[in-house]
């Protein structure tokens, strides 16, 4: 799951005075700090506070809006068919869906 969108880190490497970013991996960001020779990783101090102020992002809000709909279809399907089976279904989607969308920052 992305967590974070590149134009939010680009706009802070762009008024920080980091040039040429780039993603090594998921979610990692690289880039020539100041002055620098040598690209770095974007510090996760920076990782952090840029997700604190930007919020969610496009990729998790669907996985969010997706986790509502099947619990609240679980709802109903178990209360028509009388069996708590879609309720463990929906139980199990909603805790790997919630855990993917822990940030590892």
């Amino acid at each position: 799951m992305k967590h974070f969108h590149d134009e939010w880190v680009q706009e802070w490497c762009d008024r920080h005075g980091w040039t040429d970013l780039f993603q090594e991996r998921y979610n990692h960001y690289w880039a020539f700090p100041p002055n620098g020779v040598m690209p770095e990783p974007i510090p996760q101090k920076v990782m952090r506070v840029i997700k604190s102020e930007k919020g969610l992002s496009s990729s998790e809000y669907k996985w969010l809006v997706s986790a509502a709909v099947v619990s609240v279809l679980a709802l109903f399907a178990s209360y028509l068919f009388g069996s708590p089976m879609p309720l463990m279904f929906a139980f199990g989607f909603d805790a790997i869906t919630f855990a993917r969308m822990e940030c590892d920052i």
